[in-house]
């Protein structure tokens, strides 16, 4: 019993909870982007080049077989892939956030008592931990 307890508590960590949702999400987000890549980016390439898939690609030297097909088809996949967190993820977010840094500061409420350091309130004119008189906040 005494484990059992412990792994409750080790489970319902916010830590824990918070990487189990990460990971769900992001294995949804990956589909999703997935998809994009395949049914949309890729037939637009095939309309660029003219072909969807290079992995039949091949050359051949001494009897060895160089298949750069594969490789270009997996940096097209890794270039779209990326392009599309970029525009779709990064670029938002990045937005987002500068939008909440241009918000105006909120006033404070609490001020720090000259004499003690102690948190007061900002209209107080003595400090209750202290008692020391504090005047009025400009």
């Amino acid at each position: 019993m005494k484990y059992a307890a412990e792994f409750k508590q080790f489970l319902m960590r916010g830590n824990v909870v918070d990487l189990a949702v990460a990971v769900v999400i992001g294995v949804a987000f990956g589909v999703v982007v997935e998809s994009f890549v395949e049914n949309l980016l890729t037939p637009l390439i095939a309309a660029i080049f003219g072909e969807s898939d290079f992995s039949a690609l091949t050359f051949t030297i001494n009897d060895s077989v160089f298949r750069y097909g594969a490789f270009v088809n997996a940096v097209i996949t890794f270039v779209s892939v990326t392009a599309a967190v970029f525009f779709f993820v990064v670029r938002p977010v990045n937005s987002l956030i500068s939008r909440s840094r241009n918000e105006p500061p909120v006033d404070p409420t609490t001020r720090k008592c000259p004499e003690c350091l102690s948190e007061i309130p900002i209209k107080a004119t003595r400090c209750a931990h202290c008692g020391i008189a504090v005047g009025e906040a400009a």
